[in-house]
């Protein structure tokens, strides 16, 4: 039987994914990935280096395909929240990439340079907006896009006094939160 080594590092990459969503870096166990994946745990340090290096490939390949696949409309921050929802919504496990690199990795490592280089962007096209009078300019453009993001995540979150998997009628009202709280932070005065 001859090995595919492409279709070997997807499934473990894919076995990865779940992996580290659930437990983090720390808690992320290799047998448990090989195992997921119907691999050796020795192809993972072949193909990935460590787990370390394993983790890293994955949320490059994830997150940051993320940060890059969601344009931001300086002028609709409002919906751009609300796709930033959808999306978690859709792809939980991004979400809970994320959070486990800002726990585990975020005081140790530089993001990757695709992330940096997107959120400049963003905070860029943010301050011309501000700039041109088309949104207020209250918050400065970095800070504002940090709580545009946390707004969109907080709200894809559970909330206290719902159910675990939230009812389409729970979703959609967090969601309109979402675009209002985002609506009256960039509306000019």
């Amino acid at each position: 039987m001859v090995r595919d080594a492409a279709e070997t590092k997807k499934r473990l990459l894919e076995a990865a994914v779940a992996e580290f969503a659930t437990y983090g870096i720390a808690g992320a166990r290799v047998d448990r990935i090989a195992a997921r994946a119907g691999s050796n745990k020795s192809l993972i340090y072949t193909y990935f280096g460590n787990k370390d290096d394993l983790f890293n490939s994955v949320f490059e390949s994830l997150v940051v395909g993320f940060v890059e696949q969601l344009p931001l409309v300086a002028d609709d921050l409002p919906g751009y929240a609300a796709s930033l929802f959808d999306h978690y919504q859709q792809r939980p496990e991004i979400l809970r990439l994320a959070t486990w690199y800002q726990l585990e990795r975020a005081h140790l490592d530089r993001p990757p340079a695709a992330v940096t280089a997107a959120n400049a962007a963003k905070v860029a096209a943010i301050k011309q907006a501000q700039r041109d009078g088309r949104i207020s300019d209250r918050i400065g453009a970095a800070e504002l896009l940090g709580l545009v993001l946390a707004i969109s995540t907080v709200s894809a979150l559970a909330h206290p006094g719902e159910t675990a998997t939230p009812s389409k009628a729970e979703l959609k009202r967090r969601r309109d939160a979402v675009v209002v709280a985002v609506e009256r932070l960039v509306a000019p005065e």
